[in-house]
């Protein structure tokens, strides 16, 4: 299998995550996103978006990371990472679509303004937009927070996917200004999941 990614990608690096923890045998392709790799045609034969991660496996091709770190995690033996029982699976998933759906979404609104826009010369962050995507990662933090107040992981007694997931975009806190460092359980289980081996050995270079 090849996984096309970029270690500039949150989306990405939960799913290289995923393949250094489940031990998946996969080659990892860089896609170099600043190059403009990712919007030429051959790269686009695989993935429409134009975006990353991008899984080859034989003559399957599957985007989007959750998809993607689902597959990774039914190709291993049974692991905890991604539980078969059917409400533990189910507790997985309903963070996966939480994260796609309100988390990643409103931080990565705040990484385009305060670091995309101005690595592309895009000029100054839209205060608008800021202001949304800050009142929105408040707003849900919250409820991640709250659930955290009692709990080392998202679901269960053990790290998954979940974790892996709504970790990742937090990679940008301090350029994105994401606001979440008020958040006492927050930080608590995100400074746990960077002293994973994982997390670690995926930090991009500067």
């Amino acid at each position: 299998m090849n996984l096309y990614h970029h270690p500039f990608s949150a989306n990405a690096r939960k799913t290289v995550m995923t393949a250094l923890l489940l031990d998946v045998d996969v080659e990892l392709v860089l896609v170099d996103l600043r190059a403009g790799d990712n919007q030429k045609a051959e790269y686009l034969a695989l993935n429409p978006m134009g975006k990353v991660p991008t899984l080859v496996d034989g003559e399957r091709v599957l985007w989007e990371s959750h998809a993607i770190m689902q597959y990774l995690a039914d190709q291993a033996p049974a692991d905890a990472l991604y539980p078969t029982d059917r409400f533990a699976r189910a507790d997985v998933n309903r963070w996966l679509f939480w994260s796609a759906a309100h988390w990643s979404t409103n931080i990565a609104l705040l990484v385009q303004q305060h670091v995309i826009n101005r690595m592309r010369g895009q000029g100054e962050p839209d205060p608008s937009l800021v202001a949304l995507g800050e009142r929105e990662v408040v707003r849900f933090g919250k409820v991640l927070d709250d659930h955290l107040a009692e709990r080392n992981y998202l679901c269960g007694t053990t790290l998954t996917l979940a974790d892996l997931a709504v970790a990742a975009p937090l990679m940008y806190t301090v350029p994105g200004k994401i606001p979440v460092t008020d958040f006492a359980n927050i930080q608590k289980w995100f400074g746990w999941i960077q002293d994973l081996e994982v997390w670690r050995k995926t930090i991009p270079a500067s």
